[in-house]
C-alpha cells in the first residue's frame, strides 16, 4: 500500500514537472535586441522587429496553447548596455530567446550571458566566427552569415593574379578585425599581398582621411570591412575622390540590400558580394519579401529575413519539443531541417552554426533594374558545406573530433 502511494506520488510529481515545463511562465517570450538608431538601424532595427512579429503571426500567435509574446530594445551598439538589457529580460521579464544582435561585440557579450543563464540566443546580423568557435555555446545559434563565409565568398568572387595588392579599410572593432583576417585567410595563399590597413571608428561621418591612405597605397583592391551607414559613406566618398575612376576596385566584404539601395545603382552597379538571402532567389522568397515590403516600407535584406527564419524555426522546435525548456528546444532545433523562404535543407550543427546555401550576387545596372528594389542578380549558388567553416577546422569545445 505504501509502495503504491509512493509510486503514485512520484507519478504525480512527474506530471506536475511536465506540466510546469510545458507551461513555463504562461507565455513563450522572444526578445529582439537590435540597433534602432545607429549604423545598423537600416540593416536590422525596425525591420528585424517587423520580421520577428511576422514570424509570430504566421505561426498563429501561440504555441503549446500559450501566447507568443515579443519585446524589443535598442542596444545602442554598446556591449554593456546590451548585457544589462538581456539580463533584465532573462531575470525579470521571462524572455526565453533573444534574436538579431547586430554588432559582433554585442553578440558575443549577450551570447556569453545567455550561456550562463541557460537561455537561447540566435545571432542574425552579427558576424563573429568566435560565436561558433572558441566562444561557442550549447544555447547559442548563428543563423545568417559570419566573417568566414563573407571572406571566403569574396575570395571566390574576384579574378585575381598572383601578386595583386590589397588594402583593408575596416571598422576599429572585433568585427572589422575578424572580417580582415577571414579574407586574408583565403587571398594570401592565392598570392595576394596585403600592403596596408586602416581602421576607422564605428559610425564615421567622414571617411576622407582613411580613403586617402587607401588610395595612396596603390592597391588594386580596397576591401571595406564595414556595413550599414559606414559602408554607404565609404562608397559615396570614394567616388568623390575618384578612386574607382583611377582603376582601384572597392570590394565590400559584407554588404546588405539596404546598403545598395542607399548607395544607389549608379555608384554600386557591378559590385559583387555574398548574401544569405535576396528577394528574387525563389518564388517563396519573392512572396514573403512583397509582404515584408508592404508592411515595413522597404524590402528585406538577409539579416531581416534571417530573423524571420530563426524565430520561425525556434517556435517549430518549441512545438516539437512540447516545452520551452532550452535544452530540449536546442535538441529539436538541431534535429529539424530548415526549409522556408530563407533556406532549403538548412541544418543547425553542434557548434551553433546554421549551415545553408549562400548566394554570390551582383548589383544590377540602372538599365537592368525594373523597380525600386530590383537591385541584385544571382551569379552563383555556393553550397553551405563550402561557404561555412567545416567542423574539422572548428575550435568549438562542443565539437567532438
Amino acid at each position: 500500500m505504501i509502495r503504491k502511494m509512493l509510486l503514485a506520488g512520484v507519478a504525480a510529481m512527474a506530471l506536475t514537472s511536465s506540466a510546469l515545463a510545458q507551461s513555463s511562465d504562461g507565455a513563450v517570450k522572444i526578445g529582439v535586441l537590435t540597433d534602432m538608431a545607429g549604423t545598423y538601424s537600416d540593416v536590422s532595427g525596425k525591420g528585424s522587429v517587423t520580421a520577428a512579429q511576422m514570424a509570430i503571426e504566421d505561426f498563429g500567435g501561440q504555441v503549446l496553447g500559450k501566447p507568443i509574446a515579443m519585446i524589443s530594445a535598442d542596444h545602442q551598439q554598446k556591449p554593456d548596455v546590451a548585457s544589462a538589457v538581456a539580463r533584465g529580460w532573462f531575470d525579470n521579464d521571462g524572455v526565453d530567446m533573444i534574436v538579431d544582435l547586430p554588432n559582433s561585440a554585442v553578440a558575443l557579450a549577450v551570447q556569453g550571458l545567455a550561456k550562463d543563464k541557460k537561455k537561447i540566443t540566435m545571432i542574425a546580423t552579427g558576424a563573429p566566427e568566435l560565436a561558433t568557435g572558441a566562444q561557442c555555446s550549447p544555447t547559442g545559434v548563428h543563423w545568417v552569415y559570419d566573417s568566414y563565409s563573407a571572406g571566403k565568398t569574396l575570395s571566390l568572387a574576384l579574378t585575381r593574379q598572383p601578386g595583386d595588392k590589397w588594402f583593408f579599410m575596416v571598422m576599429d572593432n572585433i568585427a572589422g578585425e575578424s572580417l580582415q583576417k577571414a579574407t586574408e585567410r583565403f587571398i594570401i595563399p592565392l598570392g595576394a599581398k596585403v600592403v596596408g590597413t586602416v581602421k576607422h571608428p564605428l559610425n564615421s561621418p567622414d571617411m576622407s582621411a582613411f580613403l586617402l591612405k587607401a588610395q595612396g597605397s596603390g592597391a588594386k583592391y580596397i576591401a571595406l570591412g564595414n556595413a550599414g551607414a559606414d559602408l554607404i559613406t565609404a562608397v559615396k566618398q570614394a567616388h568623390e575622390f575618384g578612386i574607382d575612376a583611377g582603376g582601384q576596385k572597392l570590394v565590400a566584404i559584407v554588404a546588405f540590400l539596404t546598403d545598395i539601395k542607399a548607395i544607389g545603382l549608379e555608384l554600386a552597379q557591378g559590385t559583387v558580394f555574398a548574401t544569405g538571402f535576396f528577394p528574387d532567389q525563389s518564388p517563396e522568397a519573392q512572396a514573403w519579401s512583397e509582404r515584408f515590403l508592404k508592411r515595413h516600407g522597404a524590402a528585406p535584406n538577409d539579416s531581416q529575413a534571417g530573423v524571420y527564419s530563426a524565430v520561425s524555426h525556434y517556435l517549430k522546435a518549441v512545438q516539437a519539443a512540447g516545452t520551452d525548456e532550452p535544452g530540449a528546444v536546442m535538441a529539436k532545433m538541431r534535429e529539424l531541417p530548415i526549409n522556408d523562404m530563407f533556406a532549403k535543407n538548412g541544418k543547425l550543427r553542434e557548434d551553433g552554426r546554421m549551415v545553408h546555401d549562400t548566394y554570390l550576387v551582383q548589383v544590377k545596372t540602372p538599365a537592368e533594374s525594373k523597380g525600386p528594389w530590383d537591385l541584385l542578380k544571382q551569379v552563383v549558388v555556393i553550397p553551405g558545406e563550402k561557404a561555412f567553416r567545416p567542423l574539422s577546422e572548428s575550435d568549438c569545445p562542443l565539437v567532438k573530433k
